[in-house]
């Protein structure tokens, strides 16, 4: 049960997706994921590589409804086989909640929590004149929260169900997701 590098990680993420946007995805909530980790005093490497893999298999495999090579299923095969942290494994199982794996740790919860509120400040700070997430503060996110054609696809009651079971105020769980985004914000294309 040995956790790859950084480095590891990354190089498997690049073999295995080719979409900026879903690198980007991925680099966002690794980033979330280890302003948690930090926040708990957690394993920051454990959870940020938990993040920046979770979506390894979904650009070659996105069907969901596949019971034996949808997402994430065939990435999860491949990180058994790597031998990879049990804990990564039952967190990239829970968050795909299709699966009835319950969420059951702090890295599984944090995981569920930021996964979409990160495409939605993503959104934000693309919307933006400046195309930035610098100038996006909490109140941002929420004007474009209420807008329910802002982002559509991403469920503001399913953010606020997992923000309440990781146990954080929702204010205070965008604000972490930003500040952790913005400190990566050149990375996203939004520096």
């Amino acid at each position: 049960m040995s956790l790859p590098t950084r480095a590891e990680a990354w190089a498997l993420v690049c073999e295995w997706v080719k979409a900026d946007s879903l690198r980007k995805h991925m680099l966002a909530v690794e980033a979330a994921l280890r302003a948690y980790a930090a926040k708990y005093g957690e394993d920051e490497d454990l959870w940020g590589i938990t993040g920046l893999v979770h979506d390894l298999d979904f650009e070659r495999f996105p069907n969901m409804d596949d019971q034996t090579a949808g997402h994430p299923r065939t990435e999860l095969r491949l990180f058994r086989a790597l031998d990879w942290p049990p804990e990564l494994i039952h967190a990239v199982e829970a968050h795909a909640t299709y699966l009835g794996v319950p969420s059951v740790s702090r890295l599984d919860k944090a995981l569920l929590a930021v996964d979409e509120l990160t495409g939605l400040i993503m959104a934000v700070g693309y919307v933006r004149p400046s195309k930035s997430l610098a100038d996006v503060e909490v109140r941002s996110v929420r004007k474009k929260w209420k807008d329910k054609a802002f982002t559509a696809a991403i469920s503001r009651q399913e953010i606020e169900h997992y923000t309440a079971e990781l146990g954080e105020p929702l204010d205070e769980h965008i604000q972490t997701v930003l500040s952790a985004l913005q400190g990566i914000a050149a990375d996203l294309g939004l520096g």
